[in-house]
């Protein structure tokens, strides 16, 4: 369009010539929204479908756990210093555990559904029975707890230290098993490879450690070129034992044969548009039964992996703002 010169713009009104228009589009008064179907959307956006509000915490939510063998039993960890025991559908029924004294920051159920675990900020890792009985206080180095994880076939606990350590007790008798020693920063995340046979961990110092469970010993040190950059975040193994996905804050993922300590498979960094740096990876799975794999992060991106191609086979792009 042309600009105003200074004489039309003194003159204030200026209208729009037919040489101005560059193009003509066609629109169907049914394609218009009117504001009847404006109302019925904001009002959508503003539907609540869940079944049960559980409001027993005071502060923000840290982690979230569900039984694997009573569907409506829900555990619940916060700022509040709290952790708490309830029942989708059941409003009047709530356990409150007590005892940590910072952040409950980590928890989850054994796989048999007979206990459940929780990790603290204050460097607690209580074990409680599922009507919320306190079993054992278990006391590791003192730093923060980042993550707690179970045996797949036992009552044995594995968890994660600010102070570069891992720690693995027996439920039952609170006997402290071993210590794993060998990150040089906080164990951001680790498990048990499904046959038990096997732990996993993850660092901020960009490295991924296998490690023998018996003996305490690291099997292999997975770093450097073509692995992380930055810290790790999160990781998964596969059904089989055989594979772990990590993900990284530079925005990578990369898939490691267990067994050998090799990186067999590189995506690279998902990039911001706007900032043009690497956007975190927050979380990664495989697929129980198809040869996939997902990742999302703080892009605002969840990508199905195609792990036969190292090829995405979807993007679902979330619109709304992030949330960190």
């Amino acid at each position: 369009m042309n600009m105003p010169s200074h004489e039309e713009e003194e003159q204030g009104e200026v209208f729009v010539e037919e040489s101005d228009i560059i193009n003509e589009v066609d629109v169907d008064e049914e394609d218009l929204p009117d504001a009847e179907d404006e109302d019925d959307t904001e009002d959508m956006e503003d539907q609540d479908d869940s079944i049960h509000i559980f409001t027993g915490h005071t502060g923000e939510l840290y982690a979230v756990a569900c039984s694997p063998t009573d569907p409506v039993l829900v555990a619940t960890g916060g700022g509040d210093d709290k952790g708490f025991l309830w029942k989708i559908g059941h409003a009047d029924w709530a356990a409150e555990l007590q005892g940590h004294t910072d952040s409950v920051s980590s928890l989850a159920f054994s796989h048999d559904g007979q206990l459940l675990v929780t990790g603290s900020f204050d460097g607690l890792v209580k074990v409680w029975d599922t009507s919320g009985n306190l079993k054992n206080t278990l006391e590791g180095p003192g730093a923060g707890i980042e993550w707690v994880k179970w045996h797949p076939k036992g009552h044995l606990i594995l968890v994660g230290f600010e102070d570069c350590t891992v720690w693995m007790w027996n439920a039952d008798s609170g006997n402290f098993l071993s210590v794993f020693s060998g990150h040089g920063a906080s164990v951001t995340c680790g498990d048990f490879t499904p046959d038990g046979k096997t732990i996993c961990t993850g660092s901020e110092d960009a490295t991924l450690r296998i490690w023998n469970p018996r003996s305490g010993e690291t099997i292999h040190v997975v770093r450097g070129h073509p692995y992380h950059t930055e810290g790790l975040t999160c990781l998964s193994i596969s059904s089989d034992s055989t594979l772990a996905i990590t993900g990284s804050r530079d925005g990578s993922v990369h898939i490691v044969n267990i067994t050998t300590g090799k990186v067999v498979s590189s995506w690279g960094s998902q990039t911001s548009p706007i900032e043009g740096n690497a956007e975190s990876i927050e979380c990664v799975s495989f697929a129980p039964n198809f040869p996939w794999a997902v990742s999302g992060g703080m892009d605002r991106k969840l990508t199905i992996w195609d792990l036969q191609s190292s090829s995405p086979r979807f993007i679902c792009d979330h619109e709304v703002s992030r949330i960190i």
